[in-house]
């Protein structure tokens, strides 16, 4: 179905948006688009840094014990 979009058609969407948005606006309208989609991309990718953040700092908080009496006052406390 949108398999087949060519320039025409491309053309007739930005007329479209002209008319309904005015000249003054669009280029408030693509600096808002920008913006979105940057925010976007920079929370996805602080969502994967986040999880390996957690888990090195998880990893890094659970140091085994160095000796058997460590380990002995770790499961009293």
């Amino acid at each position: 179905m949108f398999n087949q979009v060519g320039p025409l058609e491309l053309v007739i969407v930005l007329v479209i948006v002209l008319v309904i948005f005015g000249p003054k606006r669009l280029p408030s309208l693509g600096r808002q688009l920008g913006r979105g989609m940057k925010e976007f991309k920079e929370s996805i990718t602080s969502h994967h840094d986040d999880e390996d953040e957690k888990a090195g700092i998880t990893a890094a908080s659970e140091d085994p014990p160095r000796t058997p009496a460590d380990a002995a006052e770790r499961t009293r406390v």
